[in-house]
């Protein structure tokens, strides 16, 4: 596909075997997976892509009526026709945070073979989403101010540490330039702000999880996950679930493939 066709997304496409479909967070790209990417490609036919409206795809054509733009429904509704023009049909998938909420409704909808869900949204209640909504809204608010500054500010560990412990347990092991591109990706996503509002209109419940029932379905959690708390987000997602496997990702953070890689390649290499 080229970019100018309806149902392009930018992607990275590596490696053989079964397909797995990795889905990145609000305000995120695919380049989130890059620490996971080479050892899961040696096992699997991996299709990392950008959401609509994300690093570097470009924004849905036309806003729908319903469901509302950027929601997990819509976004949901973008990754179906991509895969579909890619001839791809019911790999796994992969997602982290919006992302994990993307896989679990192709998941629900029976569009996936099996999904994996990392610190996915959905599985709130009023105030945790309004958490959620209002730390990574002020993140996006940070690097869109300080944008100018983002390079020489996070040339210091300190200054990783200080931008970046929101998303990640062990924030000063990244590197500078990682940090500046995710800042700047987050700053610019045009999709972001009708995403983030869309938060409110999704939740996974014990009654609205359809074909999850029926298919292989892991949720893992970063115990440092300081935008969607582990201790109350996964008690929800396993009352939501109870049938999944759930996996505690010890020391990680919401954003967990660059504070442990194996843990997190270990995961999406035994999925089915």
């Amino acid at each position: 596909m080229r970019r100018g066709d309806r149902d392009w997304l930018a992607h990275s496409r590596r490696g053989d075997g079964p397909p797995l479909v990795l889905i990145h967070g609000i305000g995120s790209r695919w380049q989130v997976w890059s620490p996971v990417l080479d050892e899961v490609a040696r096992h699997r036919d991996v299709i990392a892509l950008d959401l609509s409206g994300f690093g570097a795809s470009p924004p849905w054509p036309e806003p729908p009526a319903h469901p509302s733009p950027g929601s997990v429904e819509h976004l949901a509704d973008r990754v179906a026709a991509f895969l579909d023009a890619l001839g791809v049909h019911r790999p796994a998938v992969a997602g982290n945070s919006l992302g994990g909420g993307i896989a679990l409704e192709l998941g629900r909808r029976g569009l996936t073979r099996s999904v994996i869900a990392f610190s996915p949204i959905g599985f709130w209640g009023a105030v945790g989403r309004r958490w959620c909504q209002l730390t990574v809204g002020g993140a996006r608010s940070a690097a869109i101010a300080l944008r100018p500054a983002l390079p020489r500010l996070l040339a210091s560990q300190a200054g990783r540490v200080t931008f970046c412990g929101l998303f990640y347990g062990h924030p000063g092991r990244l590197g500078r330039d990682e940090c500046v591109d995710s800042a700047v990706a987050l700053a610019d996503a045009p999709g972001f702000a009708a995403a983030l509002a869309a938060f409110a209109g999704w939740q996974l419940r014990r009654e609205t999880t359809g074909a999850l029932d029926d298919i292989p379905v892991t949720v893992a959690w970063g115990t440092r996950d300081l935008v969607l708390p582990y201790p109350t987000q996964a008690r929800r997602a396993r009352a939501a679930l109870p049938a999944a496997r759930h996996v505690p990702l010890p020391g990680c953070g919401h954003l967990p493939f660059a504070d442990d890689p194996k843990a997190c390649a270990r995961l999406l290499i035994n999925t089915y």
